[in-house]
């Protein structure tokens, strides 16, 4: 750290009875009062350098009392910078380091210690020493930058602020890796050699990150703007992340207190200034000014980092802008993210849920609309194929480029459905999740991108669980979106036997199981070809499935999928066989839901005969369920 010595006289001030005065044989002649202190000094030294002191002394209406008294009330810096600018002028020896020479600049501004006064004032000595020696250290231009912040407007008008920050920058944008730099902060010392080995987030994040968020924000922004030359993207957002994680408290993790603690602010209008309400302005400032500075470039911040912030502004109430803005990054690299990420607490007095879907929703949204490519390729003919070997370099790189981006964001969009399904298992547990919002949800992902449907299967049934109020048509209702074709031989056997299942899908689970097991038997390739038992038969034809249409065949799965989670586990050795004296109940339910069927989808048909045919399925089913299903298994086992 650099400081310079003025003045060669010894110390002579001293203090007797709260008066601060000089030891001299000549009798003070000038009161100077600052800030409720008061100096017994001498008009000679002083007006003969301070042009200010001259016209107060000059306009003062006592100027032939014995003490004249100058009053000072609003002196920049205070009593020190005042001591060190009257010590230079009895030429008693000063220190000037970056801690100090801000305020002394300032206060020797105010006193006007110009060249006009006298050759070799203090104004001409702090401004050689400020642009040779501060501004030229890293660690004296950090210090010289945060002292400002006592002085903002004088600083602004001196143009200290300003020659700080570009100082700050132009060091940044010349060594962006280098870790190893003269009078550095950093507690990393790496030799210049290694410099490509250092951090990726470079040696300047943290030194910055003890900056106040303005001063910060500025610098930020003169080291995007970079004048001539760039840096790297995913720097500047490594950097935005350290400040974070230095100022921003860990909210998310404590919202619950944070709710709390605003609700006793809003109540309390006297509240101090270290009151939760204004702790929270201060956070939703700093959150909302690195919202503003993340770049542009796609990967520059995590997605990890993205949803916290987002997180953050949720619970801090954030501006609707910074918010949108941080649900576009989010869906911009959704495919990096993992459930807990998504997991956004809802601080919203009018929604009681745990977690906020509807800014999911925006999420996904926002992440559909990007563009979606085709998943195969359109074929080629040999006339275009030789138009394509004719063309240059340039643009069949820039054709596979395309063709990457494309396939890239069909791959992303099967990571997000299983995100998706991911994060369903997670907010279905919460009670107060409406079931229009979780069908919402899972309706965003497009068919192609559920490669099985097991997830999904085990979101539907935590949330049956959580929800046992359900009725049977809101029950039906979840259930549509599953697709039990792309279910795992697990995730069947688990359905089969799943009270909270309705019986059409319970039933639907069982024929393309079965059709399934034939298959792969080898049996014949179609299900049309697949002798079932007379019981299930029954079932599917109550149901509405017909065995011998082609449209119901069930393709075979290439992947299962392993549920693993407390009670939730898929073990079918968990259930008990059913007991004949349930079989009624089993008839019964299936006529009530038979029943229920017609009063949804027949009415107004008079088609009697098609009615008395599917009462007569249901009456022919066996009054022993579990020998049907013990027949159904065996079935399979004879077809593998």
């Amino acid at each position: 750290m650099k400081f310079m010595k003025l003045g060669s006289r010894p110390d002579t001030f001293y203090t007797s009875e709260a008066v601060r005065s000089v030891s001299s044989e000549v009798s003070s002649d000038l009161i100077v009062q600052v800030k409720g202190s008061r100096y017994n000094l001498h008009k000679f030294p002083l007006l003969s350098k301070c042009l200010r002191l001259q016209k107060l002394c000059s306009e003062s209406v006592d100027s032939s009392s014995q003490h004249q008294i100058v009053q000072l009330a609003d002196f920049p810096g205070g009593v020190e910078a005042f001591e060190l600018c009257a010590k230079f002028c009895y030429g008693i020896t000063i220190t000037l380091s970056p801690y100090n020479i801000v305020a002394t600049r300032c206060a020797s501004e105010y006193l006007q210690m110009t060249e006009e006064v006298e050759k070799g004032n203090l104004i001409h000595k702090l401004d050689i020493f400020f642009n040779s020696c501060i501004l030229r250290g890293w660690k004296d231009s950090i210090v010289a930058l945060q002292t400002t912040k006592a002085l903002p407007l004088w600083s602004e008008d001196l143009g200290i602020t300003r020659r700080c920050i570009e100082a700050i920058a132009s060091k940044v944008l010349s060594h962006p890796y280098k870790v190893s730099i003269s009078n550095s902060l950093s507690k990393r010392i790496v030799k210049e050699d290694d410099f490509s080995c250092a951090s990726s987030k470079g040696w300047w994040a943290e030194d910055l990150a003890e900056l106040s968020i303005d001063l910060y924000w500025r610098t930020m922004i003169a080291i995007k703007s970079g004048g001539g030359e760039k840096i790297p993207s995913n720097l500047i957002g490594d950097a935005l992340k350290v400040y974070a994680s230095r100022w921003l408290p860990n909210v998310t993790k404590s919202f619950h207190y944070v709710k709390k603690q605003t609700m006793v602010s809003d109540s309390d209008s006297g509240s101090s200034s270290d009151s939760p309400s204004e702790l929270t302005s201060k956070h939703r400032l700093l959150l909302e000014s690195i919202v503003s500075l993340i770049p542009a470039e796609k990967g520059a911040v995590s997605c990890s980092f993205v949803s916290k912030l987002l997180k953050a502004s949720n619970i801090l109430n954030a501006s609707s802008s910074s918010k949108i803005e941080l649900a576009k990054r989010v869906a911009l690299q959704l495919e990096e993210a993992t459930s807990n990420d998504l997991l956004i607490p809802s601080l919203s007095y009018t929604n009681d849920t745990l977690y906020d879907v509807d800014l999911v929703i925006t999420i996904l949204e926002q992440f559909m609309s990007q563009g979606e490519s085709p998943s195969t390729s359109p074929p080629r003919s040999r006339l275009s194929f030789e138009r394509r070997r004719s063309r240059s370099a340039e643009n069949i790189n820039c054709e596979f480029q395309e063709s990457r981006r494309s396939s890239a964001s069909h791959s992303s969009k099967l990571k997000v459905a299983k995100l998706v399904d991911r994060y369903l298992q997670e907010v279905s547990k919460d009670v107060n999740v409406p079931l229009s919002k979780f069908i919402s949800l899972a309706e965003m992902i497009p068919d192609f991108a559920r490669t099985d449907h097991d997830d999904l299967y085990r979101a539907i049934d935590i949330y049956l669980k959580a929800h046992p109020e359900l009725n049977k048509s809101e029950r039906k209702r979840i259930c549509r979106i599953l697709d039990c074709k792309k279910l795992s031989m697990e995730a069947c056997m688990h359905a089969a036997q799943n009270e909270l299942l309705p019986l059409r899908v319970v039933v639907q689970v069982l024929f393309f199981e079965q059709a399934r097991a034939a298959a792969a038997g080898g049996c014949s390739a179609k299900v049309t070809s697949v002798d079932f038992p007379g019981n299930i038969k029954a079932l599917l034809a109550v149901h509405g499935i017909d065995p011998s249409n082609s449209k119901h065949a069930a393709p075979t799965l290439s992947s299962t999928t392993s549920i693993h989670g407390g009670e939730n586990n898929w073990c079918v050795s968990g259930f008990k066989s059913p007991k004949s004296k349930s079989s009624t109940t089993l008839r019964m339910k299936l006529a009530e839901d038979y029943e229920d069927d017609l009063d949804e989808n027949d009415l107004g048909n008079d088609d009697e005969i098609g009615r008395t045919s599917r009462f007569k399925a249901i009456c022919a089913l066996p009054t022993q369920p579990k020998r049907m299903l013990s027949k159904f298994w065996s079935t399979n086992k004879t077809a593998t």
